[in-house]
């Protein structure tokens, strides 16, 4: 079993940042192909970004591309999602998740998810 806890989100201004931060514990995250989603009121969830198990490739929604930028620290058990030049429509609440070697940007694909948290974006 893996726990995940979000944290990071919060209230910002258009053109701001936020850094997420997902904490796991239970098992190494060096085990795990990390993703972020993210859901917005009425919206079904989305892909945001992943990364590989040694932090060494990343993919993003298209979406998200240039303004977002995943990382992992494996020593500390600990993904990020650095968040510049936010959007009113990035308002959601972000989850993060844990999945196995080969999992890439279907939700479905991820074993274990966090609590989520909010990021809202005011324009």
């Amino acid at each position: 079993q893996v726990q995940l806890v979000e944290s990071g989100g919060g209230l910002v201004q258009a053109g701001g940042s936020l850094r997420l931060s997902c904490a796991a514990s239970g098992r190494p995250l060096s085990n795990y192909v990390m993703g972020w989603f993210r859901q917005a009121p009425g919206k079904e969830r989305e892909f945001v970004s992943t990364i590989n198990w040694s932090g060494s490739s990343t993919y993003y929604a298209d979406s998200v591309k240039g303004r977002f930028t995943m990382s992992r620290d494996n020593a500390k058990n600990t993904v990020y999602l650095q968040m510049n030049s936010l959007k009113p429509e990035d308002t959601a609440v972000y989850y993060c998740a844990a999945g196995p070697r080969g999992a890439t940007r279907y939700d479905k694909q991820y074993d274990y998810w966090g609590q989520g948290t909010q990021v809202t974006v005011s324009s």
